[in-house]
């Protein structure tokens, strides 16, 4: 059974374009994931579909309804659905979650909006809150469409190249290797005489030295198990 998204946002067109584009795009057209923004306005009761309001006990802002989250939530839940909150305060995405939430059959994603939504709905609907990392934008759309990129890279056939899950960056806690293309030299910048050796052993040396470089360099805290002594470059 093929991946399905329900995205539920005040702002699914900002998703459009996102959805139609690249190789996200050709997922959805080789029917390899299914994904569906919707307007949360559409389970808005009244005229005015009204879907927020003031905060209880005071302060800044407004808060989401619950009524049209649950309503949204009880139409689209099917018997697998897992409901995803996206929000500042939830577990960070990771690969290894996105890689994990890849293999669901059914995601119901709700983006939030002003200062959040009714805790009724985080308590008595979310099954997973997530967050992209700790700052605050307008709204969870864009991080919405951040974790849907993310998981959908672990679909399989999304990607043209199985093999370059293995090499990007926080495959097995490390960064991303260099990489270069021709021409040879650009500039009096010259590719590492590696690469052009044509000695595959010495390349896949040479490129796990430099991830461990410079994951010790830029992101220390991912260093654990994998930590020894870098070889020379060459």
């Amino acid at each position: 059974m093929r991946l399905r998204i329900d995205l539920v946002s005040l702002f699914p067109g900002m998703v459009s374009g996102f959805l139609s584009e690249s190789m996200l795009g050709r997922a959805v057209c080789g029917g390899l994931v299914e994904i569906e923004a919707h307007d949360l306005r559409n389970w808005a009761p009244g005229s005015h579909r009204i879907v927020d309001d003031r905060p209880f006990g005071g302060g800044a802002g407004m808060v989401l309804k619950p009524e049209p989250l649950f309503e949204a939530v009880e139409a689209l839940r099917l018997k697998d659905s897992i409901v995803i909150y996206m929000t500042p305060d939830g577990e960070l995405l990771t690969s290894r979650v996105a890689r994990g939430l890849s293999t669901a059959k059914h995601l119901i994603i709700l983006s939030g909006h002003y200062e959040g939504i009714d805790q009724r709905v985080r308590d008595g609907l979310i099954d997973r809150e997530i967050s992209i990392g700790d700052y605050v934008l307008t709204n969870g759309t864009l991080p919405a469409a951040v974790l849907i990129d993310a998981m959908c890279r672990f679909v399989p056939g999304v990607l043209g190249e199985e093999k370059s899950l293995t090499q990007d960056s926080f495959a097995g806690n490390l960064l991303s290797f260099p990489q270069f293309t021709r021409p040879a030299e650009y500039r009096n910048m010259r590719v590492p005489e590696v690469l052009l050796s044509g000695d595959h052993e010495k390349v896949r040396r040479w490129r796990e030295n430099q991830q461990r470089k410079k994951t010790r360099r830029l992101r220390p805290d991912l260093i654990s198990d994998w930590e020894t002594g870098d070889e020379p470059d060459h």
